[in-house]
């Protein structure tokens, strides 16, 4: 059995973000001793690495509860489980995309000579007036 500060260490997960994971439904509360102190299992443990590691690849809540509940059906087609993760992978293509756009912008921004005063500084001018801007960003 693991105090939630164990728990936290050895999931690498923050205490209140394991709290937070309760509350949420993604993780059971644990059991408590006579001291009301939290206890949790080596399956938390588990369960709080799997959800950390979706976290990290930036899967939402909703997707983690719905892949969790998937995975207490090991019978089940892996359909669903594939569909969550191509959302979330055509989710960060979309991003990426966003922000190579805003990489392109503010090189563009920022590659403007000859400014020596914030009074010509092409930086300030199209922050100011979004018609600067090749893109739409």
């Amino acid at each position: 059995m693991f105090s939630i500060g164990d728990l936290s260490r050895r999931a690498r997960v923050k205490v209140p973000t394991i709290r937070y994971y309760e509350q949420m439904g993604l993780i059971s509360a644990p059991d408590r001793t006579q001291g009301n102190q939290r206890r949790y299992e080596k399956g938390d443990l588990d369960r709080l690495t799997f959800i950390r590691h979706a976290r990290d690849l930036g899967f939402p809540i909703e997707a983690i509860k719905e892949l969790l509940t998937l995975s207490r059906h090991p019978e089940e087609p892996c359909d669903r489980a594939d569909r969550i993760a191509q959302e979330q992978l055509d989710e960060v293509r979309e991003k990426i995309a966003r922000l190579k756009k805003l990489e392109a912008e503010l090189a563009r921004i920022v590659s403007h000579d000859g400014c020596h005063t914030i009074g010509d500084c092409y930086v300030i001018r199209a922050l100011s007036d979004h018609g600067l801007c090749d893109h739409e960003h």
